[in-house]
């Protein structure tokens, strides 16, 4: 027994606080942009999110209709997606990043300038073009530049910025929107352009890419031809499940909390609403970080059902409990651990299944098609809420959750790194 234990203390000392000497400083570098990204699209997605029940009230809209201006920036991030994807492995990784932060940054601000409904529709159009691209060319940056037995646990953390984006966005949203309302919470959205400058300045593009550009290989081209075509399938496919499931969730977790009982919702002011997603998001970024180191020991498929199938078994109980705000503040932070951190594993998979010369290719064509797809998920859920009370519109996505579990069966699974 005591063996035994020695050896369990070994392996968690070494998986937990000896592997970052093997990461270099180029390696951190990385990560910090890609990290930092995710932060701002994160920050940006929600803060339209938070603003949505203001934005309801100016522009007199109906609950499937805000669910249907919310999906529009999901909608053309497919578009963003294989656009910048293609232009990543074409161009280059960081460049394509830098442009895409650019890009969505600059046309939230504009946001702030709506004066109409189809204002807003041209304004977050835009936006959704680069958030589509962000992701596809940053993921893919630490995925290439992280060492293979470390991969998990560097696209974990750098999913993490989307709990942090959260919790900025919650507490923007808390200052800005009672004082001053849901324009200047746009309009300083502008200040992620800046960044830019710094990632075509510190960052190189990784040797895996410039090896792959020297082949001259056409993505489009490689990812028609088996058994790449069947990879591309399952995983958009995967994608399109769980990213259903996600935004039909989180896009109305903010309503839900804000909406009164009467209509199914917990029945908390704006304040209260960002007191209660803060825990929320700070379970989701254990989630990413964990999910990384997770799926590094045991194999991504195990990590990635254990996420998923106990997502899809708190939310029901989450959204029927709206009337005890004790037991959702406790809920709070499972629902963002279990629902959030398998995110982690998109950029892994991809990164396993596809080559360098066309991996941000098809990375950005799949997991863009699932959000794509989803810009329908607000709609549906709202279009529900209207009907049945918010509540119970959400305890629709865990069908997507198990959808996308049955599709991971499918698909090859990651290498497990050995044991020390």
């Amino acid at each position: 027994m005591g063996v035994y234990s020695e050896d369990v203390f070994q392996v968690l000392y070494t998986t937990l606080l000896t592997w970052h000497h093997e990461i270099t400083r180029d390696q951190w570098r990385v990560l910090a942009a890609a990290w930092l990204g995710w932060i701002l699209d994160a920050m940006d997605v929600l803060m339209f999110s938070f603003a949505l029940t203001s934005i309801r009230a100016e522009f007199q809209l109906s609950a499937a209709a805000a669910g249907a201006l919310a999906a529009v920036p999901l909608a053309t991030s497919a578009l963003g997606g294989v656009v910048f994807g293609y232009w990543s492995d074409r161009c280059g990784r960081t460049r394509a990043m830098a442009w895409s932060i650019l890009l969505f940054s600059v046309f939230t601000a504009l946001t702030a300038t709506s004066r109409s409904v189809l204002e807003l529709v041209v304004w977050r159009s835009v936006v959704g073009i680069g958030l589509g691209g962000e992701w596809a060319a940053g993921s893919v940056l630490v995925a290439e530049t992280w060492p293979a037995q470390h991969r998990a646990k560097g696209i974990g953390l750098m999913q993490s910025g989307w709990a942090l984006g959260y919790i900025a966005a919650a507490a923007l949203s808390a200052l800005l929107l009672p004082r001053w309302g849901w324009r200047p919470l746009f309009a300083a959205g502008v200040l992620p352009a800046f960044f830019t400058w710094w990632i075509r300045r510190n960052l190189d593009e990784p040797s895996e890419w410039r090896k792959a550009k020297q082949a001259q290989t056409e993505p489009i081209t490689v990812l028609m031809r088996p058994p790449l075509r069947g990879r591309v399938l399952l995983f958009a496919s995967l994608c399109c499940s769980l990213l259903f499931g996600y935004w039909g969730l989180f896009t109305w977790i903010p309503a839900y909390l804000s909406s009164p009982v009467a209509k199914g919702g917990a029945g908390l002011d704006i304040v209260k609403t960002s007191g209660w997603i803060i825990p929320m998001q700070m379970g989701a970024f254990f989630g990413y970080v964990l999910f990384g180191f997770i799926a590094d020991r045991v194999g991504r498929r195990a990590a990635f059902l254990t996420f998923v199938l106990t997502t899809a078994a708190l939310i029901p109980v989450y959204g029927l409990l709206g009337r005890n705000q004790t037991v959702l503040l406790m809920l709070g932070p499972l629902v963002g651990f279990f629902g959030h951190g398998y995110f982690s594993s998109f950029g892994v998979i991809a990164a396993e299944l596809f080559p360098a010369g066309a991996r941000a290719t098809a990375q950005g064509f799949c997991y863009n098609a699932g959000r794509g797809l989803s810009a329908f998920a607000p709609a549906v859920i709202g279009a529900l809420a209207d009907r049945y009370g918010i509540g119970a519109a959400l305890g629709v996505t865990p069908v997507f959750f198990l959808g996308g579990a049955v599709v991971m069966l499918w698909l090859r699974d990651g290498p497990v790194p050995s044991r020390p």
